[in-house]
């Protein structure tokens, strides 16, 4: 073999890799590559952590947000429920004291009527006189009535304020003390809510 063939084979042998050399540098490879897909990996799983909070503080929201609604709904109903309440008591009232201010008017009346039977039965030959306004005042009362017009007529009833007006109190040993010993003057209620308290007498206790 010549000097140039020889040279040749030794070259060709230098220009050849190393396999433990080739090995280590494989190995190194995968490790970078193994490295890698662990950051992607980490990445990814931080990235879905991420997410999912966003998610949960989307899902907290909108759940707070239909808790409010709801409230709110709840609480228009509830008020239109009160403003229902208050009309219809409203229209009742208007149908049961709407005509309080013209009963209020007409008592006055009243008392002259029953003033006038009570001068007419002391008259000597008035009796039909006596009778006709005795018909009228019936049938005034009845008018009324029909309306919801009641007297408050507490003759020998223990006195309540909230229904009769004291003038005086004397003594009577015959009666109960604080009970009604004469009526001056009648009272009247409009369906249960008094119009004109009774103007009475009281027994002193």
């Amino acid at each position: 073999m010549n000097e140039a063939d020889n040279g040749a084979k030794h070259k060709s042998e230098a220009n050849q890799p190393d396999p433990a050399e080739a090995g280590s540098k494989i190995e190194a490879g995968d490790e970078t590559e193994t490295e890698d897909l662990e950051c992607v990996a980490v990445r990814d799983s931080d990235e879905s952590l991420v997410d999912s909070d966003e998610g949960v503080v989307q899902d907290s929201d909108r759940s707070e947000e239909i808790a409010a609604l709801k409230d709110q709904l709840l609480r228009s109903a509830a008020e239109f429920e009160n403003v229902k309440r208050r009309s219809a008591r409203d229209v009742e009232n208007a149908h049961k004291f709407g005509a309080e201010k013209l009963i209020s008017d007409l008592l006055p009346v009243l008392d002259s009527l029953e003033k006038a039977v009570e001068l007419a039965s002391e008259t000597e030959g008035a009796e039909a006189m006596t009778e006709g306004i005795e018909l009228s005042v019936k049938m005034f009362l009845d008018a009324l009535g029909k309306n919801g017009l009641r007297e408050v007529d507490p003759l020998g009833e223990p006195f309540d304020p909230a229904l009769h007006e004291a003038l005086a109190a004397v003594p009577n040993e015959d009666a109960e003390p604080n009970t009604v010993m004469e009526v001056i003057q009648k009272g009247y209620s409009l369906n249960d809510r008094l119009v004109r308290a009774a103007k009475v007498v009281v027994v002193k206790e």
